[in-house]
């Protein structure tokens, strides 16, 4: 036999520079192990640190969300009153002020009660929800949203009255009992925006009268609904405002077109400039800003928006699907918003690429709800 032709030995045997100490193993779960078949949440995403690919980014996502729920300032006592601004724990020390953003399906889907759980406990300060993220929620209440395919065909299931959600199925009558519902509280809302705007002179802009927001809009359904398995219902009862700039682009939307018609010639006024201020004053005045996004498109960049007033968030954890080569907002990674001023050049920050409802409740069991 000949020998190996040089360049080929060059080619596939060239040789390797000493391996860096800051070089790790890839290691992953060792289910041979009795402690890894027993393990929590928060030592399998421990595990899959060394993993590689996405694994390791699950498991960044979770340190970063720990040590943004883990961040405390100073004691109330030693602020100046002025200074007293953001979000306090209960034994009166400063911490983090963290938002989170959620699309529509994802309320539409299972992931609800995952949602609903922050909220009900109080882990999340303020909210940005597409339209369908707040519709859904209410609609839920009232009729549940079923398991299909994702294969179904559209126009079958247009002539059976049937709408389509990726791989989940809402019958039409479940928005024309989210009509009966709304209806109600829309003119019993206007009733009251008349009525104050009538204190003052009929002047419904007067700075003193009722306008409302989408946000106190969304508090007022919140209370209306008054069902525990809602988000809305425990932002309402927990005082964690839900923003939604894009509040009409839905069945809402529909429902206050109608309004409009039904109520005429009076109309139910919602400023979008008060929510913006609103929403921008909450990341102004925290003393840590977290960003927990989840999706992408207007709810992402809503809240590093807002983030931008304060010179960037602090930490920052995306989750989606999308990819930057198209340049949109939703695929771009973090370190395009640190150009911009959305995050700090020095906060630690990771962009998951998952679709949320594979991942979301492990890291939730990992952090969240760990305690």
């Amino acid at each position: 036999m000949g020998e190996l032709p040089n360049l080929a030995s060059d080619a596939v045997l060239k040789q390797s520079v000493p391996v860096p100490d800051y070089f790790e193993e890839v290691k992953g779960v060792d289910y041979s192990k009795p402690e890894s078949r027993n393990a929590r949440a928060k030592d399998i995403v421990a595990s899959m640190r060394t993993m590689g690919f996405q694994a390791s980014s699950v498991s960044k996502a979770c340190e970063i969300i720990d040590e943004m729920r883990a961040w405390r300032g100073k004691h109330k006592s030693e602020l100046e009153e002025h200074d007293q601004k953001g979000e306090f724990d209960d034994d009166g020390y400063q911490k983090t002020t963290i938002f989170m953003g959620y699309t529509s399906n994802l309320i539409s889907s299972g992931l609800r009660d995952t949602l609903r759980y922050l909220v009900q406990h109080k882990k999340v300060s303020a909210i940005v929800a597409s339209a369908g993220g707040i519709e859904e929620d209410l609609i839920k209440c009232l009729a549940p949203t079923y398991m299909g395919e994702f294969a179904l065909p559209g126009k079958k299931l247009r002539d059976e009255g049937m709408n389509r959600i990726g791989n989940l199925i809402v019958p039409n009558d479940n928005y024309c009992k989210f009509e009966e519902w709304i209806v109600p509280v829309l003119d019993k809302m206007l009733e009251e925006q008349e009525e104050s705007a009538a204190k003052r002179g009929k002047e419904a802009m007067d700075a003193d009268a009722l306008v409302w927001t989408p946000s106190t809009m969304i508090d007022r359904f919140g209370k209306e609904i008054n069902d525990e398995t809602s988000v809305l219902y425990w932002a309402h009862k927990n005082k964690i405002p839900i923003f939604c700039p894009s509040l009409t682009d839905g069945s809402i939307g529909d429902m206050l077109f109608f309004h409009t018609f039904k109520a005429s010639p009076k109309q139910l006024r919602c400023d979008i400039v008060a929510d913006i201020r609103r929403i921008n004053s909450l990341s102004m005045e925290a003393s840590r800003a977290g960003m927990l996004i989840l999706g992408g498109g207007l709810i992402k960049h809503h809240i590093a928006n807002a983030c931008l007033m304060r010179n960037g968030a602090d930490w920052a954890v995306y989750i989606n699907t999308g990819q930057e080569f198209d340049g949109s907002d939703a695929g771009a990674r973090p370190d395009e918003a640190v150009s911009w001023g959305k995050i700090k050049a020095e906060a630690k920050s990771v962009k998951l690429f998952a679709d949320v409802t594979t991942v979301l409740p492990l890291i939730v069991a990992a952090t969240f709800a760990a305690e």
